[in-house]
């Protein structure tokens, strides 16, 4: 399914990507003119856990799913890359395994940076040391985060923030309601409870909550913000 050409949103994606696009031009040119694209139909494994790191990533369109799976067999969901978000590097700066399994969720593009153009990149661009530090950075920081909400704030606050995360990367404007903001990226309700931790029972019976209170609609399709800043209080409202 390899196609040679990203597309011209897939390149947008990339170009515009928060930390992509902080890099020099100089940079940037150099590492795409090393990258070559892979496409993967959804539930497709692109990258297993225990593998050695070959290729740096990113992803262009769709997701991709992170995830691991426990003694007990039970799938624990981390996180779905959005697109311009690059992966992998650590595997590769450490030179240990990969420490996850990464899976397209939908019709997903990425493009790939093999090691060994990483490695030359690196030796040519001292500033995409600086660069990854701020990347890491930024990881530790949101993980921090996560550990936080996860042991101080009730599911209801922990959903809220969740949701609101969607509609950024992912929101879609209604065309018949500008006020509304449908998440693009379509979750089952288990895949959004492995995200927060949670059963399904009682992600189900919170989003009805909040659908009740005209914060949310719940649709086949997925799920539609109706009010942003009722989904904000809700999330502020343990604080």
């Amino acid at each position: 399914m390899d196609e040679p050409i990203l597309t011209i949103e897939e390149r947008e994606a990339i170009n515009s990507g928060r930390w992509f696009s902080s890099l020099s031009p100089s940079l940037r040119h150099d590492i795409l003119r090393c990258t070559y694209v892979r496409r993967f139909r959804d539930g497709t494994l692109i990258a297993a856990r225990g593998d050695m790191a070959e290729e740096w990533i990113a992803c262009a369109r769709g997701a991709v799913r992170v995830s691991s799976t426990s003694l007990s067999g039970k799938q624990i969901t981390l996180t779905y890359v959005e697109p311009g978000i690059w992966f992998g590097d650590v595997a590769i700066l450490d030179g240990d395994q990969r420490t996850h399994d990464a899976y397209a969720h939908g019709e997903t593009t990425i493009v790939c940076v093999a090691r060994a153009d990483f490695r030359k990149i690196l030796s040519q661009h001292t500033e995409l040391y600086e660069a990854l530090l701020r990347l890491q950075a930024r990881r530790i920081r949101q993980l921090f985060g996560l550990v936080e909400d996860l042991n101080t704030l009730p599911l209801r606050a922990r959903l809220a923030k969740q949701l609101l995360h969607l509609a950024r990367s992912y929101g879609v404007t209604s065309l018949a309601n500008e006020g509304e903001i449908r998440i693009g990226l379509h979750l089952a309700q288990e895949e959004l409870a492995q995200l927060l931790g949670a059963s399904r029972q009682r992600v189900n019976q919170e989003l009805k909550a909040m659908e009740r209170e005209n914060a949310i609609r719940i649709e086949l399709g997925g799920l539609v913000v109706r009010e942003r800043e009722a989904l904000m209080r809700i999330a502020e409202s343990a604080l």
